[in-house]
């Protein structure tokens, strides 16, 4: 059962919490304060050992805002060696004095109590659930986190139920949740079905949208891990139709399908607008500023600002002669690990956009080109990441092997991207092949923001985008 806090509950596990808030994935906050972290919203979902505590904090950014994080914690006096992995401290002080701190997530006994305590309707304190659909929750599934690392948290209940955890909840309307709950509505047969909005009421009355249970879609690999098996059986010859074929087209084609249904759907959803120009002329200034500020931290896209900037300036002039530019919801953050390949066809997953921009604007209507132009740089990362693990298991160093496999890769990402493309017209998308001018913009866009976000979390992944931004600038040598 939820108790009311009546206590600080959380104040007294702060100083056991907050070193090891530095070390997950999900934190961004870096060197901000964290002796200033504020309990913004907390409930002991169950009171009896083991203890379920849900919480949000409010950690001051360097411009003087606040960023939310949301937290599942756990609270045991012995902590089982199954559960090891998952401790964060002893408890210094408090009630729990002496127990074990751990993440909640990791629990299956603890996650099957949240379930349960959400399946009781009528509650008005802690985290609520708001139903989409009218079948009731399986809450006798056995529950087991995802492992994958990412800036959310994911616990999946049976092979039905995912739940999905915010980590850095923000008030208001969620992206996601609505692009998905209009989907669902819609039937919508690329996407999985919602089954429900986890939420709070933050002081002030605004409420918190904390997370969501959508359906689950059990696969072997998505799209990007399928994609790099590909790349490998194609450069190392084991497939042997992979050199003249690609290996991967009709799944390109048919994602390419895919993709154009689910941006029909959207478009049906929600409102679709035509750009006007003055409005293009300003989201090139726009792209040339992040030009800008993306080459003062990574210097080497310095000598590309000149062309670089040249192609937003043709999207501006391209618009400015007549040439219709429409903007509507789109996924935002569209590449092949944000797809699965299902007994059913693609399924397309996490509408939530690029984690690095603001929530206004991830929810600014956008060219469905922009989707095409992420997904065309998928290719093309596939490709070359697939590259760089041939040759690194490779015992043949010989420069013509190198080029080989080179020229294979490439032609690999060629051909997909083609594929990709005719399969977006074919099932009725805007042709992207009678758009270049905003395609090329949109993808030195992508280019320019992929190599900020490896600069800064990936290094050894930079060449990847810079490879792009000096294919697309047309610089020869």
């Amino acid at each position: 059962m939820t108790v009311a806090v009546a206590e600080p509950v959380l104040e007294p596990l702060l100083p056991a919490l907050t070193p090891w808030l530095r070390t997950r994935r999900w934190f961004g906050a870096g060197g901000g304060a964290l002796d200033s972290v504020r309990p913004v919203v907390v409930s002991v979902v169950h009171d009896e050992a083991p203890v379920l505590v849900h919480a949000v904090l409010g950690v001051p950014r360097p411009d003087g805002t606040e960023q939310l994080y949301q937290l599942f914690l756990g609270l045991r006096r012995a902590l089982p060696a199954r559960l090891a992995g998952a401790a964060i401290a002893t408890v210094p002080e408090g009630r729990w004095q002496g127990w074990t701190l751990y993440e909640a997530t990791e629990d299956a006994a603890l996650m099957g109590v949240l379930l349960r305590s959400l399946a009781v309707r009528g509650r008005r304190d802690g985290p609520r659930l708001e139903r989409t659909s009218a079948h009731p929750l399986p809450v006798g599934l056995v529950p087991r986190p995802l492992s994958a690392d990412q800036s959310n948290s994911a616990v999946v209940y049976g092979d039905r139920l995912l739940f999905k955890i915010y980590r850095r909840p923000e008030p208001g309307p969620h992206l996601e949740v609505e692009a998905l709950r209009a989907l669902t509505e819609r039937h919508c047969a690329r996407t999985p079905a919602l089954h429900g909005t986890l939420y709070t009421d933050a002081p002030g009355g605004e409420r918190l949208v904390l997370g969501m249970f959508e359906e689950f879609l059990p696969v072997e690999a998505d799209g990007w891990q399928s994609a790099l098996r590909q790349v490998g059986d194609c450069l190392e010859g084991r497939d042997s139709a992979a050199p003249v074929t690609g290996g991967f087209t009709a799944h390109a084609r048919a994602l390419g399908e895919a993709v154009a249904e689910v941006h029909a759907v959207l478009a049906d959803a929600f409102p679709r607008t035509r750009v006007t120009p003055e409005e293009v002329a300003e989201e090139a200034r726009l792209m040339k500023r992040r030009l800008r500020l993306a080459a003062a931290e990574v210097p080497a896209l310095d000598r590309y600002r000149g062309r670089i900037g040249a192609l937003y300036d043709d999207y501006a002039r391209h618009a400015g002669r007549g040439c219709p530019v429409f903007a509507q919801r789109v996924h935002g953050d569209l590449h092949l690990g944000q797809v699965l390949p299902t007994a059913d066809g693609w399924r397309l997953i996490d509408f939530e956009g690029e984690p690095d921009r603001s929530a206004a604007e991830r929810a600014e209507p956008q060219p469905v080109l922009r989707d095409v132009a992420g997904m065309l740089r998928s290719f093309d990362y596939a490709a070359q990441t697939g590259l760089a693990a041939v040759r690194k298991r490779s015992a043949d160093r010989t420069p013509g092997l190198r080029l080989r496999h080179a020229r294979r890769a490439e032609a690999w990402a060629i051909r997909n991207r083609r594929a990709f493309i005719a399969g977006y017209a074919g099932a009725g998308g805007a042709d992207p092949r009678c758009h270049p001018v905003p395609l090329r913009a949109f993808e030195a866009d992508k280019a320019v923001y992929e190599a900020v976000y490896e600069a800064r979390h990936r290094p050894d992944w930079l060449g990847i985008p810079l490879t792009a931004v000096h294919r697309l600038a047309g610089v020869r040598g």
